[in-house]
């Protein structure tokens, strides 16, 4: 039997962070093998986990955005100390912690799984709208020619234009992630202004998209085509938000699978942004 009040609740290391992830391919959540070095360059401080006699037993993401907005994630036990009543208490350490660390007032985003939200709900975040999974397979596809990679000197124009669709600055997090091994970037350009981009990411089965951001259906279309057209034959994933209707437009117009389902929670108030140009969310874990 453990006593909650000697667990230990710290920040995570590197060590610690990648355990975390190796906890969730476990669960089939489907991280990247790359994901921990960019979620921890995006925050040093922002991994926290509950210690049992030295030995990491859980934890999760509690990242800030420069102060601005937070996000919890990655919130998982180790299967032999869970229905402890460990969860819970490392739960609202974290929640805690996280407002400490923002400025007052700031929002904290996560992702709940439908389990869960009744139990997020109790300690503070209301659901904005659902999240669903779905797969697919890479495809041949002819693809617009107002379509490209995506290269340094989009950078600047990158971070803007993920601003404006995340509703906070992230370059301790985007610059990396378009760096990845193993991962595809691709912008749509109208007129010479960026209209939409898409990255594709490798994860433990098969390819993610992640996120996919457009000005219009059109768009959001090309730049899919252009991420199956990207990873022929592997299977590919897409994080949807169910409120946006061209979002469930193009899935069904591309036959997926649904897979799971979430929802985005805040606590605070929801962020200011077109939902209707996300067609595909980043992250569970960072937002």
């Amino acid at each position: 039997m453990i006593n909650l009040d000697e667990l230990v609740f710290k920040k995570l290391d590197m060590s610690g962070l990648q355990k975390l992830v190796k906890w969730a391919e476990v669960e089939g959540w489907n991280p990247g093998k790359h994901d921990a070095e960019v979620f921890m360059n995006t925050d040093p401080n922002g991994f926290y986990g509950f210690f049992h006699n030295d030995k990491l037993i859980g934890g999760g993401s509690i990242v800030s955005y420069d102060g601005d907005f937070g996000f919890m994630g990655f919130f998982i036990v180790d299967n032999e100390y869970r229905s402890k009543g460990i969860g819970r208490k490392l739960w609202y350490l974290r929640r805690n912690k996280l407002i400490e660390r923002l400025k007052p007032g700031a929002t904290i985003g996560m992702d709940g799984v439908l389990a869960m939200q009744d139990f997020y709900a109790k300690g503070g975040f209301k659901i904005a709208f659902r999240d669903e999974r779905h797969e697919n397979t890479g495809s041949s596809f002819n693809i617009s020619n107002n379509i490209s990679p995506i290269n340094e000197s989009d950078y600047q124009d990158i971070l803007n234009y993920d601003k404006l669709y995340f509703g906070f600055d992230r370059k301790n997090f985007i610059i990396p992630w378009l760096q990845l091994p193993e991962s595809k970037s691709f912008k749509y350009m109208l007129n010479n202004r960026l209209s939409g981009m898409a990255i594709i990411r490798k994860v433990n089965k098969g390819y993610k998209i992640c996120p996919l951001f457009a000005d219009s259906f059109d768009i959001a279309e090309e730049l899919y085509k252009a991420c199956l057209n990207s990873v022929v034959g592997e299977p590919v994933y897409i994080d949807i938000p169910v409120v946006n209707k061209n979002a469930l437009k193009l899935i069904r117009k591309y036959n997926t699978t649904y897979v799971f389902e979430c929802a985005r929670m805040y606590f605070g108030k929801q962020p200011d942004i077109n939902i209707n140009n996300v067609y595909g969310i980043t992250t569970f874990e960072l937002g």
